[in-house]
């Protein structure tokens, strides 16, 4: 959690955070996409890809929500997804 005496990320950090997610969100998605249609959705590797292509999403959105705190009344929108 953050400290509340810590200094948020700047707007340039943020968006340079948010580049590097929503890379990696997209790769995992495709990854787990192959990894499901390679072996099939009932695979465990397959639904371990989902669960973390699923987590890898839920942090987007946690980090936009975040950004939003951090820097209110900029608009923001879209820097997470």
């Amino acid at each position: 959690m953050q400290s509340e005496t810590a200094n948020p990320l700047t707007l340039e950090e943020h968006r340079e955070l948010g580049r590097e997610l929503n890379a990696m969100n997209a790769r995992l998605r495709e990854l787990c996409q192959l990894v499901s249609a390679v072996y099939g959705p009932n695979n465990h590797a397959s639904f371990t890809f989902l669960k973390t292509a699923e987590s890898m999403e839920r942090l987007c959105q946690d980090m936009q929500a975040q950004l939003t705190v951090d820097h209110p009344g900029y608009s923001v929108e879209k820097f997470y997804g």
